[in-house]
């Protein structure tokens, strides 16, 4: 079975208690090694009053270990979700493990501790420096983001021929879909230039990429509020959104359970929980595990992409 390391994410959220829970559950699809102190999954058992599971291999990070204030923004647990990332990154680079699965961390306790980075996929961009691209859905579905963490006010600056192409090449040279549909920008896709004259430069881009390509398999740009219609659904696996929330409410609302996270463009494999830290049940419900059991799935290549 593929070895996979799993960064634990924030301790106050439901990270340690999504990893201890499901452990007997997803070590029959791989061989996870957690980036995380046998202390602190200890004090989550005791939180839980649950034992903690036999043979679970443990790959600590060189941290501080903190004590688990559930339901807590705090540097503590931000800099030691963070120092488990890059050890789960440093051992997938080192080919002691297959790939990276990584348990939610929380932005805000990041900034806490003096990190610079929003989140995971500007960590991921930033160390392999490559333009990293954020994907999330599930086998039904998947959607890509042109844009992602930035405000909407500065969309428009990236839509460009250029930089649409680019993406697209890009995208297509990480999985080899036969045919993706991409959304536009403007309501209507601009009506003709009325409302904005960002789809034609979309259009532009998904043209100059088909023509590199040497086939059509980029279609659009078509405008959002039908981009996602049960038609659309049956004949498209792959959308691109131009920026985050125009792809992912749609998706959120289709598959909020199942889906998960994938950064491409880098050379690793990562995958993600496409959850938060969910502070307002940790260590007190019993969180809905669908998007991490994908997430491991996928990360053991117990399925494709592009299939």
């Amino acid at each position: 079975m593929k070895k996979i390391a799993i960064s634990i994410g924030d301790l106050n959220g439901i990270g340690p208690q999504i990893a201890i829970t499901q452990h007997d559950i997803i070590k029959k699809i791989c061989h996870p090694i957690y980036c995380v102190h046998k202390t602190i999954l200890d004090n989550a058992c005791d939180i839980l009053k649950i034992p903690l599971p036999k043979y679970m291999e443990l790959s600590p990070p060189n941290s501080t270990i903190p004590e688990i204030h559930p339901g807590m923004i705090e540097a503590q647990s931000g800099r030691y979700s963070y120092e488990s990332f890059l050890l789960a990154c440093q051992l997938t680079e080192e080919k002691k493990t297959h790939s990276v699965c990584t348990l939610p961390i929380h932005k805000k306790a990041w900034k806490l501790a003096g990190i610079n980075e929003i989140g995971h996929t500007e960590v991921l961009a930033k160390r392999y420096k490559k333009n990293t691209m954020m994907m999330l859905g599930c086998q039904e579905m998947f959607v890509a983001l042109f844009t992602d963490h930035i405000p909407l006010k500065e969309t428009n600056k990236y839509i460009k021929p250029q930089a649409i192409k680019q993406f697209l090449i890009s995208l297509h040279q990480c999985i080899k879909m036969e045919k993706a549909l991409v959304l536009g920008f403007n309501p209507h896709c601009g009506d003709n230039g009325l409302i904005g004259n960002e789809d034609e430069l979309i259009a532009k881009g998904i043209n100059l990429a088909n023509k590199l390509i040497k086939k059509e398999v980029f279609i659009g740009p078509i405008p959002t509020d039908t981009a996602f219609s049960p038609m659309n659904r049956k004949k498209y696996k792959f959308f691109i959104a131009m920026y985050h929330d125009a792809g992912l409410a749609p998706l959120k609302a289709l598959y909020f359970e199942e889906s998960i996270n994938v950064t491409l463009n880098i050379p690793i494999f990562r995958t993600s929980v496409d959850h938060g830290v969910a502070y307002d049940i940790a260590y007190r419900i019993q969180p809905n595990t669908k998007s991490y059991f994908n997430a491991i799935t996928l990360a053991a290549h117990k399925w494709r992409l592009d299939e």
